[in-house]
């Protein structure tokens, strides 16, 4: 881990970094060793010049708006299942088993897929040193999208040249899988797979594509998205298809108990304010589990938020009084007004 220690500036207007649906942000992803941030003794805080504790300030805000990713029993049991389908799959030559992550917004899908898209190609990286691999893909399904547009997804992530309006989409697709091929891609991650409704025209094209690159690579291929099985995914003949070869794990709201602890006590951990008095966000897991309905996103944002306030006002310290001034989700705040009602 890297220690913040020498205070160098941190700057998150100029840390512009690409998305993870490109292969450079992907790998900047993969390669992030999120900052040991240790917290300065109060007297040597109080000792800091303006510029070092601006630098200092800027730092432990770069640190609480990515707060380390806590390994989750949604997570391990998602990156276990993946590593295992590769393994199955990687001598298969007909259709290949996947996976899909289904559940409500805010339950850490697209960061259990992530993490097992890391986990995979650093393992890969420990064991080849050819640096022409590309491991992992990891793209979003198009919204309204089209043949085309998924091509274009591949394309973008791998940094090929702008298409031609006249290259027509087998083409495209066809250089995507040869570049795949050509750089050993074990996992095709596809998030926000809901985007694909089948009972559309647009969706039976998509699907069909889709399905053209899974027969056309040796990849396992795992899919993330909201309420998959009630998104029209499965309908219809395609649907079918897709149900047969992919098994399905659901993610969900956390219930009150030992792992909601636990979850909140590793966050709190993480926190580096001056002011904060270890174990106050454990004794309040309960409101904070009211105030998110159990989400593990929107409790990730509640903390992350009330944490870089409490520098803002420099109180330094989370509190209950602080995170009821926090806007959370929607969807969250609306299952707290019904806990409450």
């Amino acid at each position: 881990m890297a220690v913040v220690n020498t205070f160098a500036p941190v700057s998150q207007l100029e840390d512009r970094r690409q998305p993870t649906t490109t292969l450079e942000g992907w790998r900047r992803f993969v390669d992030a060793d999120p900052p040991e941030c240790t917290l300065l003794p109060d007297a040597q805080w109080s000792a800091l010049s303006e510029t070092e504790r601006t630098n200092y300030n800027e730092a432990r805000v770069a640190h609480h708006s990515e707060l380390v990713v806590v390994t989750t029993s949604a997570i391990q049991r998602i990156t276990n299942e993946g590593r295992l389908l590769t393994l199955l799959n990687q001598r298969e030559i007909g259709a290949r088993r996947g996976l899909i992550i289904s559940g409500a917004a805010a339950t850490g899908k697209t960061t259990a897929v992530k993490q097992l898209g890391r986990f995979h190609e650093l393992r890969i990286r420990t064991r080849f040193a050819d640096k022409s691999r590309i491991p992992v893909v990891y793209v979003t399904a198009p919204p309204k999208g089209s043949p085309r547009k998924l091509a274009m997804e591949f394309a973008r992530f791998l940094g090929l040249p702008p298409m031609q309006p006249r290259v027509n989409v087998t083409d495209i697709a066809d250089a995507v899988c040869q570049v795949l091929i050509d750089t050993r891609t074990d996992i095709v991650i596809v998030d926000e797979i809901h985007n694909l409704n089948l009972d559309t025209r647009a969706g039976e094209e998509l699907s069909d594509h889709l399905k053209y690159f899974t027969e056309h690579l040796p990849a396992t291929f795992i899919y993330a998205g909201i309420d998959v099985e009630r998104s029209g995914v499965f309908t219809g003949t395609r649907g079918r298809q897709l149900a047969g070869r992919c098994g399905v794990i659901n993610t969900g709201p956390f219930p009150f108990a030992g792992e909601w602890k636990s979850l909140v006590a590793a966050m709190e951990g993480t926190l580096r304010l001056h002011g904060h008095t270890a174990g106050t966000l454990v004794a309040e897991a309960k409101y904070l589990h009211q105030r998110t309905g159990g989400m593990i996103g929107s409790l990730a944002h509640l903390i992350r938020s009330a944490a870089i306030r409490s520098m803002l006002d420099e109180t330094e310290s989370v509190t209950k009084d602080l995170m009821d001034t926090v806007l959370i989700d929607y969807a969250a705040q609306t299952s707290a007004q019904r806990h409450a009602s």
